[in-house]
């Protein structure tokens, strides 16, 4: 940590370099940042490719989306090791920080008093233009250098919508934050999750893609054949199981129907994994679930959390009779801005982190396709193993070239620094970020720091979703594993996007190793009403598949029982 200087900020300590994390740095500059390590969104290395695609995330993206309301910080991307990190650095002299902050808080208001109107004027036909970019391209049929064009613009476009995105996540989370600090000021009585309850049982596009698979399961439970087919197959298998009969391949035209709407999306964060239109494991994963679970009506749950959302607020506002008309206002004015901002949460997400992000993946994956019929790579996911420049060079060479010995070169890199324990932060450390509403709220997003417990029975995170319960670990590194969660279980992960929202059906409770109490995971399972704790640091490090554990969603508190 940086060290303490009496009377003023404290003094930059340059951080040491882990010996298994070797860095070079390209300037002398680039030490003086205050790197972090993101493993909510990027918990793995990346392929050269995909990181050229999603470094600008920070400098393209998050910077303008900042500069868009005047804050005084920006954002820089790196890759290490494969695993990519950013610093939030200011962008005007310190003397001018506080004064810009001001404005900026202006600003952001603007946009908090009118997020629907944003949204549905500005922001979404914005998405939706970029989006025809991509579908109005016959990838397939397109010349070489005509792919390559686009394969070009699309990076452009990907930039344009991460641009977009913070226009839009910025004002999002700064509206919950201030809803939680208003709330507290007037009800100092109330538990950590009282404001958040105000949020509850608003449909959104994660919330409709789950209704669409429920539905889906109900369309198989009542056919005998598939049903059938679902309860006596892996996941991986029922595709080919549907294909053998008459009954099943009828199915199948309901599942990509399905997948065509909702299917656009990956398991994470990620370009270079397949989404569930390539891949529908995970998909099938949940409809067997849904099978057994005819008590998981997502109308009726969300119908109860409308009920109860509706009584916390007439509570809340009985409560605030009497209070000065100045309270009562900033009250509902910030009220309204959060239950928009919950709905964007979600809905930003399945526009630009998935649907958009598949288009992108669409285009790469095309540029693969060329090479392996060239001979040049063994298959198309191995593009994502090249850097943009060699990506050109490649295909200016076709049909003579070879890259699979440079791909399992790249391959084998990956594979070793997978091995490696990315640090938190490297760089310059500079001490907590200034107090601010955005500061604020990004710190209940990402969740705080948890100092290490001396009882290895215990772990401490951060409250997510309350409730008490029981059950058994099972650790889901990826929705590839999915498969061993069954009814009851507690799911413990690094992390979870909204592809993985289906399993809360199933868990009994969620254990992570990211994350706040505005993060995904925690709403989403507030949302299904289970235990949460969040933002452990070491879950998926330290806990065992069957160790039974006591997850205390109220206090932040696993415990390891049996």
């Amino acid at each position: 940590m940086a060290e303490q200087n009496a009377g003023g900020p404290p003094e930059p300590v340059v951080l040491p370099i882990p010996p298994d994390f070797p860095v070079t740095w390209g300037y002398p500059k680039e030490q003086e940042a205050p790197w972090e390590f993101d493993p909510m969104h990027f918990p793995d290395p990346f392929p050269l490719l995909e990181a050229e695609f999603l470094l600008p995330i920070f400098e393209k993206g998050m910077s303008p989306g900042f500069a868009s309301y005047e804050l005084p910080v920006q954002a820089l991307g790196h890759v290490f090791n494969n695993y990519i990190y950013m610093a939030m650095v200011p962008a005007v002299p310190l003397e001018e920080m506080e004064a810009q902050g001001k404005r900026a808080e202006e600003n952001l208001g603007a946009t908090i008093a009118r997020l629907q109107e944003r949204w549905h004027e500005e922001w979404l036909p914005a998405i939706k233009t970029h989006l025809a970019f991509w579908e109005s391209f016959d990838l397939e049929n397109a010349a070489l250098p005509d792919l390559l064009t686009h394969f070009d613009a699309s990076l452009e476009h990907s930039n344009d919508l991460w641009n977009i995105h913070f226009q839009i996540v910025t004002p999002v989370y700064t509206a919950m934050g201030l809803l939680d600090e208003i709330y507290r000021e007037l009800f100092e009585d109330e538990n950590v999750f009282a404001s958040y309850q105000l949020l509850e049982g608003f449909d959104n596009k994660t919330i409709e893609t789950n209704r669409a698979l429920w539905d889906l399961s109900r369309s198989a439970a009542q056919t005998d054949a598939v049903r059938a087919i679902l309860a006596n197959n892996a996941s991986d298998a029922v595709l080919a199981a549907l294909q053998e009969s008459a009954e099943g391949q009828v199915f199948l035209q309901e599942l990509r129907a399905f997948l065509a709407e909702y299917g656009q999306r990956g398991p994470t964060w990620s370009l270079s994994q397949p989404s569930w239109i390539e891949d529908p494991t995970p998909a099938i994963k949940n409809l067997q679930d849904y099978i057994d679970q005819p008590e998981a009506d997502p109308r009726v749950q969300q119908a109860t959390l409308v009920g109860e959302r509706e009584q916390a607020v007439t509570t809340a506002r009985h409560r605030l009779a009497g209070y000065p008309e100045q309270a009562v206002g900033q009250f509902e004015f910030l009220l309204k801005a959060a239950q928009a901002a919950i709905v964007l949460t979600e809905d930003h997400g399945f526009w630009i982190d998935f649907k958009a992000m598949y288009k992108v993946r669409r285009v790469l994956v095309e540029v693969g396709q060329r090479f392996v019929a060239a001979g040049a790579l063994e298959n198309a996911n191995d593009v994502f193993y090249l850097n943009t420049d060699e990506v050109h060079q490649a295909a200016a060479a076709l049909p003579q070239g070879d890259l699979r010995a440079l791909v399992d070169q790249r391959k084998a890199e990956l594979e070793h620094n997978r091995s490696l324990t990315p640090p938190h932060r490297l760089g310059t450390d500079y001490g907590p970020p200034p107090d601010s509403p955005l500061s604020r709220s990004f710190g209940k997003f990402f969740g705080l720091p948890i100092e290490p417990q001396e009882d290895q029975s215990l772990l401490k995170g951060n409250a997510g979703s309350p409730g008490k319960v029981q059950g058994p670990a099972k650790v889901v590194r990826s929705l590839a594993e999915a498969e061993k969660l069954t009814q009851g279980d507690i799911l413990v992960a690094d992390t979870t996007s909204p592809p993985w929202t289906p399993l809360f059906s199933t868990a009994a409770a969620i254990v992570t190793d990211t994350g706040g109490i505005l993060s995904h995971c925690a709403v989403v399972a507030r949302e299904y009403r289970i235990p949460a704790v969040v933002g452990t640091g070491t879950a998926t490090s330290t806990l065992k598949d069957g160790q039974i554990l006591e997850v205390d969603g109220d206090n932040g508190i696993v415990k390891i029982v049996g």
